[in-house]
Formats: structure tokens, C-alpha cells, sequence
């Protein structure tokens, strides 16, 4: 009987009203060399996600996608191939095609200033300095989207900070990575099926 009258109200049983669409954006850079990389957290964790709910990514505009439905919410998962510094226009891109609004878009990246595995979500904030975040603000004109900001540490001198970004995961890192994984990716489920605020009690550490 739901089904029917969803049918009835929003179309086919695979379409979904915008409010009930969410944008997972994982950053990182496309390419065989990045992979299992520290700027490439975002992309680890939307794959972890189109594993688990066994959705294939398939090449589109601007980007990688893979659509899959959890908790009546539609979540489209998005790997810009534009490279990590002009990740803006295929977020803008997606959010304009698939009817998503700026609150409904989260995205997933990078961050030296926090311990390694640290998580902090929010729902707005400053670009820290981190390209691809900023470029995202420039093609959305705000800084009001939800982020996951995964602490890769900054266990390097100055000047080498593009080298440690751009390297692969330590073996001790690399060993904890998994979970950290797994717990980020519940976060982006959590923020469509019960919201910004109430994720982000459960899951900033």
C-alpha cells in the first residue's frame, strides 16, 4: 500500500521528491597513482558505501556516480573527475540536475589540522585551506554545506605538505583505516535519515 501511493504521489517507485534526495561528495583526485592516498579519503569512503549497498559507480558528467535508497531517502554518491582543486563544478553540476538542495549536499574531505581518524562534521564553515573545499564555495557562492572533515594528521615539516597529502597511508595508519572508514561512511547515512544536528551528536569525536 506505501508503495502505491508513493507511486501515486511522486511518480515512479525510483523517484524521489527533492527533499528526500541527498549529494554524497567524496574528494579526491581520479587516477591509478592516487588511489590510497591521504587527499583521497573522500573517494575511500563513497567506494566503501557503493559496496556496501552494492551499486556499481558508472562514468557520468563531471564526475563518478552511484545512486542507491536507504531509509526511504535517495543518495546519490559523487567522485568529481575535475581533480580535488575544481570539485566545485560538478558538485554545482549535480545539485542543479538531480533537484538537490545546499542542505541536503554533504561532502567528504581531508584534514591536516586534525589527528589522524578524527572526525568533525558541520554544517557551514571557513574553507581551512583546503583547494577543494574552497573551489566548492566559490561555484555554490556560500559556505553553508555539511562537511566530514577526516583527520589525516600533519606529520610533516613545512614545505612538505603537498608530498604528505599526496602519499599513501603510513602501515600504522593504514591498519586502523578501515573502521574509520566504516564509521565515516555511517555518518553520511545518519545525515539523511535523521539530520545535521542530531549526526553530528553522535558522531563528532
Amino acid at each position: 500500500m506505501f508503495k502505491y501511493l508513493y507511486r501515486l504521489l511522486f511518480g515512479t517507485k525510483e523517484s524521489f521528491p527533492s527533499e528526500m534526495k541527498y549529494l554524497i561528495v567524496g574528494l579526491g583526485n581520479m587516477g591509478v597513482e592516487y588511489d590510497n592516498t591521504r587527499h583521497n579519503i573522500g573517494f575511500e569512503v563513497v567506494d566503501h558505501l557503493s559496496k556496501q549497498f552494492e551499486v556499481p559507480f558508472k562514468n557520468d558528467t563531471l564526475g563518478d556516480l552511484a545512486i542507491f535508497k536507504h531509509k526511504s531517502r535517495q543518495f546519490i554518491l559523487l567522485k568529481p573527475s575535475t581533480y580535488m582543486n575544481r570539485s566545485g563544478k560538478a558538485v554545482r553540476h549535480w545539485m542543479t540536475k538531480s533537484k538537490i538542495d545546499v542542505s541536503n549536499v554533504l561532502v567528504i574531505v581531508d584534514d591536516i589540522h586534525l589527528p589522524f581518524g578524527t572526525l568533525r562534521l558541520r554544517g557551514k564553515g571557513a574553507d581551512g585551506g583546503h583547494n577543494g573545499l574552497k573551489d566548492i564555495q566559490q561555484h555554490l557562492g556560500t559556505n553553508k554545506y555539511a562537511r566530514i572533515k577526516f583527520g589525516v594528521g600533519r606529520d610533516f615539516y613545512p614545505g612538505e605538505q603537498v608530498d604528505y597529502v599526496l602519499g599513501k597511508w603510513s602501515p600504522d595508519q593504514a591498519e586502523k583505516l578501515q573502521p574509520l572508514i566504516e564509521k565515516t561512511a555511517n555518518a553520511a547515512l545518519s545525515f539523511g535519515a535523521i539530520g545535521l544536528a542530531h549526526t553530528m551528536n553522535s558522531f563528532n569525536n
